[in-house]
């Protein structure tokens, strides 16, 4: 509940959906339906975009804010844009901020959502719970020049600079010699990194010749169109707003050496990076615990860790969900100060209740997802083996829910979203309606099961760096 202009402003629920209620009989601004209750007039308000402008407009609080200059942040990927209770919970209670509103153009096309829906989402859970300690909105793996500006426009606190389409993956098959003959190395930058070594932290960072080459080629580009996007939309402040750069969505990891060379180069070009996201060794698959060496990802962490300590800008974790192994290392060598994203993990906790509440609706679902695979797959880099997953027909109701403990049946739901939340029957939605309808019945048991789930992965993280 709170105050504007001497009236009384709150979130009422009538089991189906959200409203706001506003005392008396003038509107502010807002669009709503006046009514009559007993003796006094009000104004019921729904949560559409033009409400959520107007009460971003009356309560600062509810507006993001850029979150990635703070020490430890955290991204939450509601494609559903309900989980706000959830993770606001888990935020009360820790000193990281959370990015509430974060979608990629991906995930958007697979929900039919907007980043309006997003952002609105958001301000309207941080109004209904009361939380005033600030929030993040980040425009998640942009490409394009068209939809950054878009989405700052929009009020977004954050973007993700996803160079992938300027990364040079071919590399792969080129041998040293097609290198040399592909590329000329600029005399200044072989002054600048070859004959040396550059301790960061004790790390020594030694380049050799092919090791600068490979890294001008694979690189150059997605430095030369960051430095672009930086220019026109973070130079001289011209938008509120925190930069990270993605450099994850890469066939190999990326060497310290070459994180190093992208981090330098943006420098001498003035560019000022807020996180940057590098891909390291071993599998971030979507859903699931991570995949390689432990070993080797704390050794190369270390490196990683210090050499974003050296430009000063935060290391960023993406398919950060469910990495449970890893976190108290990055919490550890990040000393506390890193910036998280998770998505999918929101998503899988949401379907788990269904298998709780509803196991005929999940069974239905769960059968689609195994027609639906294939096309998903296209769009995620996973190792799921459906043949692992036991058949449904051999589990009971109370069996279903512990089918979230499995990777490929995680992985299956995870990825299957999309189709799941679009799929028709008869040119009617054919599971949308019903999974809404049954998520808001059970808004606190979905509440409960996100404080615990996003809340653990916070509790690792900490352990890494609070004795």
């Amino acid at each position: 509940m709170h105050i504007i202009h001497d009236k009384v402003l709150f979130v009422i629920s009538d089991h189906k959906t959200d409203y706001l209620i506003l005392e008396g009989n003038d509107s502010l601004g807002f669009f709503g339906e006046l009514i009559t209750v007993g003796s006094h007039q009000a104004i019921k308000i729904p949560l559409t975009h033009h409400n959520a402008n107007i009460l971003r407009s009356h309560f600062p609080f509810t507006n993001p804010i850029p979150v990635l200059r703070k020490k430890r942040s955290f991204g939450l990927g509601d494609r559903l844009g309900i989980a706000g209770e959830g993770h606001l919970r888990v935020f009360k209670a820790c000193d990281a901020y959370p990015v509430l509103a974060q979608q990629s153009m991906r995930e958007l096309t697979l929900t039919k959502r907007s980043y309006e829906d997003v952002l609105d989402a958001a301000s309207f859970a941080v109004f209904k719970f009361g939380y005033h300690d600030g929030f993040g909105a980040d425009g998640d793996h942009l490409k394009k020049m068209d939809d950054i500006e878009n989405v700052l426009k929009l009020g977004y606190t954050m973007i993700t600079l996803d160079c992938s389409d300027y990364i040079k993956n071919d590399v792969l098959t080129l041998s040293d010699e097609e290198i040399k003959n592909r590329i000329t190395l600029p005399e200044v930058m072989k002054k600048i990194y070859l004959d040396r070594e550059i301790n960061v932290e004790g790390h020594l960072i030694h380049f050799n010749e092919m090791d600068l080459m490979r890294a001008y080629y694979v690189y150059q580009d997605a430095i030369e169109y960051t430095t672009k996007v930086y220019q026109k939309f973070f130079k001289n402040q011209a938008y509120a707003a925190n930069l990270e750069l993605s450099i994850d969505e890469t066939m190999t990891p990326t060497k310290p050496v070459e994180h190093f060379f992208v981090a330098n180069e943006l420098k001498n070009q003035g560019v000022v990076l807020d996180t940057l996201a590098p891909r390291f060794c071993g599998e971030f698959q979507k859903g699931v615990d991570y995949i390689g060496d432990l070993n080797q990802f704390e050794r190369e962490l270390g490196v990683h860790a210090a050499i974003a300590r050296h430009f000063d800008y935060k290391l960023s974790i993406h398919s950060g969900s469910d990495k449970f192994s890893i976190f108290s290392i990055i919490g550890n060598h990040t000393k506390g100060i890193f910036h998280i994203k998770t998505a999918g993990t929101n998503w899988l906790e949401a379907m788990r209740l269904v298998a709780i509440k509803d196991p005929n609706l999940y069974r239905e679902i769960h059968a689609f997802a195994l027609d639906a695979f294939d096309e998903a797959r296209k769009l995620y880099h996973v190792t799921t083996d459906l043949t692992k997953i036991p058949s449904l027909k051999t589990l009971s109701d109370d069996e279903l829910p512990a089918l979230f403990q499995l990777n490929d049946a995680r992985q299956l739901i995870h990825i299957t979203y999309g189709a799941i939340l679009t799929a028709e029957n008869n040119q009617q939605d054919r599971f949308r309606t019903k999974l809404y309808r049954l998520w808001s019945s059970y808004h606190q048991e979905y509440a409960r099961m996100l404080e615990s789930h996003i809340g653990e992965h916070i509790r690792k993280l900490y352990d890494g760096f609070i004795s």
